[in-house]
C-alpha cells in the first residue's frame, strides 16, 4: 500500500500541520501512511466554524441531510472491498471480519438518513384542568449544537458513522477526532463527506477532521460552544473526559466485561460452544462485547467445556489478510504487555492454563483458564484481547451474582429454553443488553446500544444516539376563547 501524507479538514480546507503521526500495519510493522497533526490554532478555528455552521445546520431541510448520508454511503459501497483492505491493515483486523464493518457501516448511514425523516414531535392537550382549557402544547426535538466524536481503534469505520451518522442527521455540526493507530479510515470518510457536502449546501464547517494530539484537543471537549461529546474507549479516559466536558451532553461507551451463562437446559449445547468461541476470539477478543467470562452449570461442566476446548482449538490465528483467520495480530506492544502480565498473574496466582500460548510479538492463540482467582487484574478487569475465563456456578441467581459483581455492564448472554429463566435475567442482570441463546457480541445497528456501571452512560444505536444529540423543546399556544 502506497505511503500517504493526508491533512487535516478545517473550515472547509485540508490544511497542513507541525508534527506528522505515522501510522503502521500491527501485523508487519509497515508504515501505511502518514497524517500532519493539527495545531492548537486549528483547533481554535474549527471551533469557531462548528458555531457558525450550527446557525445553517439547524436550519436545514430534512432532505438535505439524508441526502448527504445516502451520498457518502453511495461512495463507501463502491469502494469496499478497498475499504474493508484498509480496516485490516490499519486495524489488523482480520479480512472476513473487515468486510462485514464495511457492510454495517452501509447499514448504519442507511439507518441514520431514514431517521432523520422521523425526526418529529408530539401533540399534547392541555386542557387537564380548568385553568388550561384552550390552551395546546406541542414539542420537537432540537439540535443540541456542535458534537466532537472520539471513536476507538477496532470500528474505525462503524463506530464512527454511528457517531456522525445521527449528528449530521438531526443537523449537529460534528468535529472528528480519529484514534492515533487507525486514522486512514476515518479520513477517508471526511474525504467524501467533503466532497458531497459543498453541492448540498452544507456550510464549511458542518464537518471537520481533527488528528492531533492530547492537549491540543481539550478544547474539542471543554470548550463551551461544543455542546455534546460522544466517546468510545476505555473507562478511565472517559469518565475523566465525562468530568471535562462538564454542563454538556455526553455518550460514553466504555467497554465491559462479557459473560456468557450456558444452562442445561440450552436449547443446543454446541452451538452455544460454537458461538462462545467465536464471541471470545473473534479479530483476538478486540470488541468491547467479547466473551471474556463463560459461565457453565456445573450440571454440564464436565460434558461442554471439551465441547467448548474443541471449538476453541479449531480457531485460525494469523495473517488478517487470510480469509480463514479469526485471531489477528493485537493493536499494539501496550496490549502484548497487558495480556502477558495478566494471564502470568493468573496462573502465578493458581489459575489453569487449558489451551494457549503466545506465538510471536503481538500475536496470541486463544487463551482458556479456569480456577481464575476473583482477585486478578484478567478477573476483575476487562482484558480485550484473546483471554477467556471459564466459571463453573450451581445455579442461574449464582450465575447471575458472579456477572453483577463485575464493575462493568455492557451485555451479557444467557443459554436456555425456559422463558421464565430468561425474563428473570432480564430483570436481574446489570447490564445495558442481554442476548438470549446467542453470543453477547450479538449487535444489530439499530439496537440500543451501552452499558451501566463503568461501562458508560447514555446510548448508541442511531435512533437511540439522535435522542442523546437533540433535546425536546415545547411550545404552548393559547387559543383565543
Amino acid at each position: 500500500m502506497a505511503k500517504r501524507k493526508l491533512m487535516n479538514l478545517v473550515n472547509g480546507e485540508w490544511v497542513a500541520g507541525e508534527d506528522t503521526l505515522t501510522v503502521t500495519n500491527p501485523w508487519d510493522g509497515k508504515e501505511l501512511g502518514r497524517l500532519e497533526m493539527a495545531t492548537a490554532r486549528q483547533v481554535s478555528s474549527a471551533l469557531r466554524a462548528a458555531a457558525k455552521a450550527f446557525d445553517k445546520t439547524r436550519k436545514m431541510a430534512v432532505h438535505q441531510r439524508a441526502e448527504l448520508l445516502l451520498r457518502v454511503r453511495e461512495r463507501i459501497w463502491g469502494k469496499q472491498e478497498e475499504i474493508a483492505q484498509l480496516i485490516c491493515a490499519e486495524a489488523g483486523k482480520p479480512i472476513t471480519f473487515a468486510r462485514g464493518e464495511v457492510k454495517r457501516g452501509l447499514e448504519t448511514l442507511l439507518l441514520s438518513a431514514e431517521e432523520s425523516r422521523r425526526l418529529n414531535g408530539e401533540y399534547l392537550p392541555l386542557d387537564v384542568q380548568p385553568r388550561s382549557e384552550g390552551y395546546q402544547g406541542f414539542t420537537r426535538r432540537v439540535p443540541r449544537g456542535p458534537a466532537t466524536t472520539l471513536w476507538p481503534f477496532n470500528f474505525p469505520l462503524n463506530l464512527l458513522l454511528h457517531k456522525i451518522g445521527p449528528a449530521i442527521a438531526c443537523g449537529c455540526p460534528v468535529l472528528m477526532r480519529p484514534p492515533s493507530a487507525t486514522p486512514l479510515t476515518g479520513h477517508r470518510v471526511a474525504q467524501f463527506l467533503f466532497e458531497e457536502m459543498g453541492d448540498l449546501g452544507f456550510p464549511p464547517g458542518a464537518v471537520q477532521f481533527l488528528c492531533c494530539r492530547h492537549d491540543v484537543a481539550v478544547p474539542l471537549i471543554e470548550d463551551e460552544r461544543i455542546k455534546a461529546v460522544s466517546f468510545t474507549g476505555s473507562d478511565t479516559v472517559g469518565w475523566e473526559l465525562k468530568r471535562r466536558a462538564y454542563k454538556k451532553q455526553v455518550m460514553l461507551e466504555l467497554g465491559g466485561q462479557a459473560s456468557l451463562i450456558v444452562e442445561p437446559d440450552a436449547p443446543d449445547l454446541k452451538f452455544a460452544a460454537q458461538r462462545a468461541a467465536l464471541g471470545a476470539f473473534a479479530y483476538a477478543g478486540q470488541v468491547c462485547i467479547s466473551v471474556q467470562r463463560v459461565m457453565v452449570n456445573r450440571r454440564i461442566w464436565d460434558s461442554w467445556v471439551p465441547l467448548f476446548l474443541s471449538e476453541v482449538k479449531k480457531i485460525k490465528t494469523g495473517n488478517p489478510r487470510d480469509e480463514k483467520v479469526v485471531v489477528g495480530p493485537l493493536i499494539d506492544d501496550s496490549a502484548d504487555q497487558r495480556i502477558r502480565s495478566w494471564v502470568d498473574e493468573a496462573v502465578d496466582k493458581g489459575a489453569k492454563l487449558l489451551t494457549g500460548s503466545r506465538r510471536c510479538k503481538r500475536v496470541y492463540t486463544p487463551h482458556v483458564l479456569q480456577n481464575v482467582k476473583n482477585t486478578t487484574q484478567l478477573y476483575c478487569g476487562e482484558v480485550f484481547g484473546p483471554v477467556a475465563v471459564l466459571e463453573p456456578y450451581s445455579s442461574l441467581s449464582d450465575a447471575v451474582r458472579l456477572t453483577n459483581r463485575s464493575r462493568y455492564g455492557l451485555q451479557s448472554a444467557v443459554f436456555t429454553r425456559d422463558i421464565n429463566k430468561a425474563l428473570a435475567a432480564w430483570r436481574d442482570v446489570e447490564v445495558g443488553g442481554l442476548i438470549i441463546n446467542d453470543f453477547p457480541m450479538f449487535r444489530v445497528d439499530i439496537m440500543p446500544y451501552g452499558g451501566v456501571k463503568d461501562s458508560g452512560f447514555g446510548r448508541e444505536g442511531v435512533r437511540y444516539a439522535i435522542e442523546e444529540y437533540t433535546e425536546p423543546r415545547l411550545m404552548v399556544v393559547r387559543s383565543k376563547q
